[in-house]
């Protein structure tokens, strides 16, 4: 099952997982054409790739997809998660499932 695991990253962790499938959690900032800038839990922006038929109407999103370099992910899905999330909270989640000490606890 882990092979198929996508872990929750924030902009500092992108580096640690190009290549790879992951889930981003992100304040949607800008929409133009295919791309969008986005706002990851630790503050960091990154460019999201867009699929030809996404249509993000809310103001917080989970980006399930490839890092492709430092600063881009390449969308697979997208889940909607409305206008009201606590970030810092979600960054607290990423922080903790990279921790050595919770690690079981989280699939990488």
């Amino acid at each position: 099952m882990s092979e198929h695991a996508t872990p929750r990253i924030n902009s500092a962790r992108l580096t640690d997982y190009i290549g790879r499938s992951v889930r981003l959690t992100c304040k949607a900032l800008a929409v133009n054409g295919d791309t969008a800038k986005v706002q990851a839990s630790d503050g960091g922006e990154i460019i999201a790739r867009l699929l030809p038929d996404v249509d993000i109407t809310s103001q917080y999103i989970e980006i399930i997809g490839t890092v492709q370099d430092p600063s881009t992910i390449k969308m697979q899905a997208c889940i909607d998660l409305g206008d009201n999330l606590d970030m810092k909270l979600v960054n607290d989640v990423v922080e903790f499932s990279h921790d050595p000490r919770f690690s079981n606890m989280f699939l990488h």
